[in-house]
């Protein structure tokens, strides 16, 4: 007997400036601390007030990572909302809406008009509340009571008084029972309650944060530019409590040199930007390349060239990344599939950048940064860290310093200025020797470009853990992935895996390459009948690095680039044309 799961989708539409963003994050916490499993993930255009946009909440009784086209409940605040997305609300669904502040009413069973906004003056003397009823009626249409809502109300009024959270509670109060009176049909829903547990939701931007924090990050210096600035935003609301130092610098230029100097001057430091930004680092970033300081960038990337489209998703800057800079030095890349894997990847980062003397990215995009998931729990344990800088007290007996000491394994001893005792920090972004002077000769160039780059590569390699396979261990179809195709992928294959040898392979340290030596996932793809690469860009980025490092060519592709993620649906569409 086939198991039925509890899944729901949730979609809230209007123009910006409406609240959806207060709406849908109140229902995704809602719904996680009732012991719901949570998906969400937001479309909305780059501009202060108007345009369309939504927030979507994918809601189930077990694990959920992707969005779905299909929605169970449409909650539009604006007309314009019913008219894009009344086809995609399932047969048996909702729409809730307000007729008179639409101006228009709607006939069909699937329609149920609540005045929002009549109910907020008539209770809260407020219109601005109309959202509170909103929220409330959502609930009230699922039964799933008011006691969390009322939790988070009086959290978020709190400084505002009694008056105004216990006007907004009645204002909740007030939907529930109107949306529950008035709707014949909401027993087809039957929303059994899930098991009491304890979730954790998170995005992908504030799964960054906490690694960084984590990690013992103590500077941030970043120019806000969407979708980044959320790293900022989190480190910085943690910054007195933590002891962080928090840049806004002017430009991205100062951005990355100010995180250099930090990381110069002996503390664990990072920055974070997105493409058109890191297009300004790129020379910040070689200096860290020459002079071999420590620095984490997270990249978050969004639609170019140029603005692009500035609020949308893509994964086109991969290739940027991995060849930015002048010269030849080496640097790691890492790509998170979900926040719990930006979380960790974060730490590793750290911890890399910190050991080898490199620049290290976190790869990730609008998708992930923004999306929200719900996890068991964050294993502590497995958080790395360790202090490769040396002090006065681990020089004492030496006769001298030298900054770029030759070493078999080209890392060099990485001391403090001003805390190396009577020895002197030199460093210098022309080539050097191993005091750190500057030199011309050609014997001296060389040994530097072997320590830089050629004796660090191997060990780093090593450090790279090989790609994840779920699935069939012997497929006959395999769905090869980066980053924040991770969730779409897995639920695929699980839809797919009841009558079909299927796996999917995703990568989420990308550079350099897994080696082929600890899992010859190149010999996998070559007995697979089919092997789908899919990313977010529109000339294959991963597939033509996986062709350059290994040899081998995909043959399928599915590439999305109109600044959308996947949803199930149409992956699976492009998929089913594959077979």
């Amino acid at each position: 007997m086939e198991v039925k799961f509890l899944d729901y989708t949730l979609r809230v539409g209007g123009e910006a400036g409406q609240g959806l963003q207060t709406i849908g994050g109140a229902l995704a916490k809602i719904f996680s601390r009732k012991g719901y499993h949570v998906f969400t993930h937001q479309d909305y255009m780059s501009r202060i007030r108007g345009g369309h946009n939504y927030y979507q909440i994918r809601f189930s009784d077990r694990q959920v990572m992707a969005s779905k086209e299909a929605v169970d409940i449409l909650l539009a605040l604006d007309r314009n909302t019913i008219e894009i997305h009344k086809n995609s609300v399932k047969d048996g669904g909702f729409i809730l809406y307000d007729s008179e502040s639409i101006k228009k009413k709607f006939e069909g069973p699937q329609f149920i008009d609540i005045p929002f906004r009549k109910i907020a003056l008539d209770i809260g003397k407020n219109s601005v509340m109309a959202n509170t009823v909103a929220t409330g009626a959502v609930l009230g249409l699922l039964d799933l009571g008011l006691d969390v809502l009322n939790g988070i109300l009086r959290m978020t009024f709190e400084e505002k008084g009694e008056e105004i959270t216990e006007k907004n509670i009645a204002c909740a109060e007030a939907g529930y029972n109107y949306a529950h009176s008035n709707c014949t049909r909401c027993e087809a829903f039957g929303i059994p309650e899930p098991e009491s547990r304890k979730l954790l939701l998170i995005d992908g931007v504030r799964a960054i944060g906490m690694g960084a924090l984590m990690s013992g990050c103590m500077f941030y210096s970043a120019y806000p530019m969407s979708p980044s600035t959320g790293i900022l935003n989190y480190l910085a609301s943690r910054a007195e409590e933590y002891g962080l130092v928090i840049e806004q610098a002017e430009d991205e230029i100062s951005a990355v040199n100010m995180a250099i100097g930090a990381s110069f001057a002996g503390v664990r430091s990072m920055t974070g930007t997105s493409g058109g930004g890191f297009s300004l680092m790129e020379e910040g970033l070689s200096l860290a390349g020459m002079t071999e300081t420590p620095l984490v960038v997270a990249e978050m990337q969004r639609p170019g060239p140029a603005t692009g489209l500035p609020t949308r998703t893509e994964q086109g800057d991969l290739l940027f990344v991995l060849h930015a800079g002048h010269g030849e030095f080496p640097r790691v890349i890492f790509e998170p599939g979900t926040p719990e894997q930006a979380f960790y990847l974060t730490n590793k980062a750290f911890e890399l950048a910190e050991k080898y003397q490199i620049p290290v990215f976190i790869l990730s995009d609008q998708y992930l940064g923004e999306s929200e998931w719900t996890f068991e729990n964050f294993d502590l344990k497995r958080l790395i860290y360790n202090d490769y800088r040396i002090r006065e007290k681990d020089l004492e007996g030496a006769e001298g310093y030298k900054r770029y000491r030759y070493t078999d394994t080209g890392i060099s001893p990485l001391a403090i200025p001003g805390e190396a005792g009577k020895h002197i920090v030199v460093a210098d972004s022309d080539e050097h020797d191993e005091e750190g002077h500057i030199i011309e000769d050609a014997e001296t160039r060389i040994k530097m470009v072997q320590k830089r780059l050629l004796k660090k590569l191997p060990q780093i390699k090593k450090e790279i853990e090989t790609p994840l396979l779920y699935g069939d261990s012997s497929p006959e179809i395999v769905l090869v992935g980066h980053g924040s195709t991770y969730g779409v992928m897995k639920e695929i294959v699980d839809i797919y895996s009841k009558d079909r040898k299927i796996a999917m392979m995703h990568f989420s340290q990308i550079y350099p390459f897994p080696e082929l030596d600890r899992f010859d996932y190149i010999k996998l793809f070559k007995n697979a009948n089919l092997v789908i690469s899919i990313e977010n860009n529109a000339s294959g980025q991963f597939a033509k690095l996986m062709r350059t490092e290994t040899g081998f060519e995909f043959t399928h592709q599915i590439l999305k680039y109109d600044g959308r993620p996947f949803t199930i649906e149409n992956l699976k569409e492009e998929i089913d044309a594959f077979l």
